[in-house]
């Protein structure tokens, strides 16, 4: 039987990303569109445990769509991966008179509604958030176009300097385990180069690369690095080539800058749609699965799939970067 949903609750989870305040901004107009009454819990899965609620109606949310990182702030709870703390989190939701719960973040904070989900009786749904973007279940996660093009900006700005003296640029970019980031603002920025987690890296093939490249008449080069999991850390791989080429190299690392911002339209627009069918899909039943746009089209998936089914890189954006850096 469908349980039925007269007061939900909304937090923000794990890393920011823009667009979380757009995402929060649809969930709470929406339920209250709906008849429902909307709870904000503030610094995440830690304010949940807490207990620190506040009690939203439609102005509590107007003029933030605009706004980076999240109104409700954020945290990581050690807590929430035992049972006590758990527990917790369910016997606050509860004491407060919550039915259901939107989480917005990414995997990890999914994996505490998962579980939360088996040992409590309160329906979870999740919205994607992460500027990563290497959950299954959405082509797109709320933060990821706005880290691109606030990554493309800086990459146009090195360039400007690049381009004035004989250098090679490694600008190292967020992602954590997956590549998503940098090869879309390596096709777009123009890179000559791009270093993914995902693909093994030929040292002596990448030299040979740009050997070529400056024997054709390049005075200077891009090459974006995506964080963690690469065979070795971009100052290791930049000194490497500075080495083998005697071509003088420099390092940028854009680190939290990409999680900051005003977001995009596109960011924007997806929140706004993922929050309201966040709460619709709460309102028929769903439980226990995250929202996501694939292909244009709203779709459900359980929350286990979101992490153990692995999101691909598209290769094709390495195939053709040695045909436009020529």
């Amino acid at each position: 039987m469908k349980k039925q949903i007269k007061r939900i609750g909304v937090l923000t989870s794990g890393g920011d990303a823009p667009g979380m305040n757009a995402a929060i901004r649809a969930v709470v107009r929406c339920a209250i569109f709906h008849g429902l009454d909307v709870t904000g819990i503030l610094r995440g899965y830690s304010g949940l445990i807490a207990g620190e609620f506040q009690k939203f109606n439609r102005r509590s949310v107007a003029n933030i769509i605009q706004k980076g990182g999240t109104i409700l702030e954020t945290s990581r709870s050690n807590e929430m991966l035992e049972a006590q703390g758990r527990r917790k989190a369910i016997d606050a939701l509860q004491a407060e008179g919550i039915d259901g719960c939107v989480i917005i973040g990414g995997g990890g904070s999914f994996r505490a509604a998962q579980a939360m989900g088996e040992e409590g009786d309160i329906a979870f749904i999740g919205v994607p958030a992460s500027i990563d973007n290497d959950i299954w279940g959405s082509d797109n996660a709320i933060g990821f176009n706005t880290a691109v093009n606030t990554a493309l900006d800086a990459i146009d700005r090195i360039r400007d300097t690049a381009s004035a003296f004989e250098r090679i640029f490694f600008v190292e970019v967020m992602g954590r385990k997956s590549g998503f980031i940098a090869l879309a603002v390596g096709l777009a920025g123009g890179a000559e180069q791009i270093i993914v987690p995902e693909i093994d890296i030929d040292m002596e093939e990448l030299c040979q690369n740009l050997r070529v490249s400056f024997k054709s008449g390049k005075r200077s080069s891009i090459i974006v690095v995506a964080e963690g999991n690469t065979v070795d850390d971009t100052i290791n791989i930049a000194k490497y080539v500075q080495m083998r080429l005697k071509v003088e190299t420099r390092l940028c690392t854009l680190g939290h800058i990409q999680r900051g911002g005003s977001p995009t339209a596109a960011d924007r627009i997806l929140a706004s749609c993922l929050g309201i069918a966040a709460v619709e899909g709460l309102l028929n039943g769903k439980k226990g699965h995250a929202v996501g746009e694939i292909k244009g089209e709203v779709v459900y998936t359980p929350f286990r799939d979101t992490w153990e089914k692995k999101k691909t890189i598209d290769e094709r954006y390495l195939k053709y970067i040695p045909v436009l850096s020529l």
